[in-house]
């Protein structure tokens, strides 16, 4: 019989950890929600969906607080609502009347991290992380890597202009999860049109779609993958089957799409690794 090697550990181990039943997934890094930098008062409604986590501004609001917009830097929307007064006549008496009525408006915002010259308000704890050799290794080994920005409250990988973000290390309350995260945006990655042309990436998918829960399934079971080989799996593995498991629900829970979806996360994780 030959040896297993360390992708198919991982796999048996992850359908062990399902079969078990799994924590809650919890996200691993600090980061509450999006925030106006003046204020500190959170958005509301919509806008905690339309902005990431962090603290956001106007051009105004910088500009007063002796901030710069750094060049390139792109703004987001945010929505209000505004009670505008209208002259009516009264039907029933001929008289003028005044309505109220709401309309919806937005103006633009800056993310902090894109303003010069303004420092955070936040507190933030402090969490010196050493980084892990193995890790590093994996991460400076994959050769065509996309730019890595680094921008708090969200991970991301955006196949748009080929780019990872995702939060500083001393954002994570482990250092392993942070290496977890990195290798999850990195495993999304090799599904642009240039690399493996994955149609979890290459294709237009909405928030929760097949195809999109299917990639997320890559992605996190290429994560456990390069965790494997890192060393680190042990640390992280608990929060990356309950990950699974949520997007296997949306999946109508068929256990078969893990083996199909650790078949694409190998050829994600070779590739990362040059194989």
């Amino acid at each position: 019989m030959s040896k297993k090697t360390v992708y198919e550990i991982i796999t048996d181990r992850i359908i062990k950890k399902l079969e078990e039943g799994t924590i809650p997934w919890r996200k691993p890094w600090v980061g509450g929600p999006a925030v106006n930098w003046v204020t500190q008062k959170a958005y509301q409604g919509i806008n905690q969906i339309l902005l990431e986590g962090g603290e956001w501004l106007t051009f105004n609001q910088a500009k007063a607080a002796g901030g710069k917009i750094k060049k390139g830097a792109k703004s987001e929307i945010i929505t209000f609502w505004k009670m505008r007064e209208v002259k009516e006549e009264d039907p029933k008496t001929g008289e003028e009347i005044i309505k109220k009525l709401p309309m919806l408006r937005y103006y633009n915002v800056f993310n902090i991290n894109d303003v010069e010259g303004i420092k955070t308000k936040r507190k933030s704890e402090s969490r010196n992380h050493d980084p892990i050799e193995e890790a590093e290794k994996i991460k400076e080994g994959y050769s065509d890597c996309p730019t890595i920005t680094f921008r708090p409250g969200k991970a991301f990988y955006r196949p748009s202009d080929d780019t990872i973000s995702l939060p500083e290390t001393s954002d994570f309350y482990k250092i392993e999860e942070f290496y977890s995260t990195l290798f999850h945006e990195m495993i999304h990655s090799t599904g642009h049109a240039k690399r493996l042309k994955r149609s979890g990436i290459t294709a237009i998918a909405s928030f929760g779609s097949q195809t999109y829960s299917k990639e997320e399934l890559v992605a996190e079971i290429g994560s456990a993958m390069l965790c494997g080989m890192a060393g680190i799996e042990t640390t992280t593995l608990d929060n990356q089957a309950a990950y699974i498991k949520s997007w296997l629900g949306k999946l109508k829970d068929d256990p078969k799409l893990i083996i199909t979806a650790s078949s694409q996360a190998q050829k994600a994780a070779d590739y990362i690794l040059g194989i």
